[in-house]
């Protein structure tokens, strides 16, 4: 009985750690999955280092997505696409203003 006594407070720890820490993380991770693979033509989006651009092809055996911008086309890895930016990109703009 002493034992199990002894290794609650780490059993919690792990619990508190798992639920506020990884359980997220493999959220976001699943959406950022999720997202890179419904990416379709026409689509606006950003980058993680910040250049912003509209997909007009796919590269499936690079697993890359070609972007048109202001300096012409630039070929991009899936995974570099931040979901953050480009739902904030693509969101309804607030034209109220009080």
């Amino acid at each position: 009985m002493g034992d199990i006594g002894g290794l609650l407070p780490m059993i919690l720890i792990f619990v508190v750690i798992f639920f506020f820490m990884i359980r997220p993380q493999m959220k976001k991770q699943k959406q950022e999955k999720q997202f890179s693979a419904n990416l379709k033509k026409g689509d606006k989006v950003v980058t993680k280092s910040g250049m912003h651009g509209k997909v007009i092809d796919f590269s499936e055996k690079l697993d890359a997505v070609i972007l048109e911008t202001g300096a012409g086309k630039i070929t991009f890895d899936k995974s570099s696409i931040s979901l953050e930016m480009s739902q904030k990109l693509n969101a309804p703009k607030d034209d109220k203003k009080k």
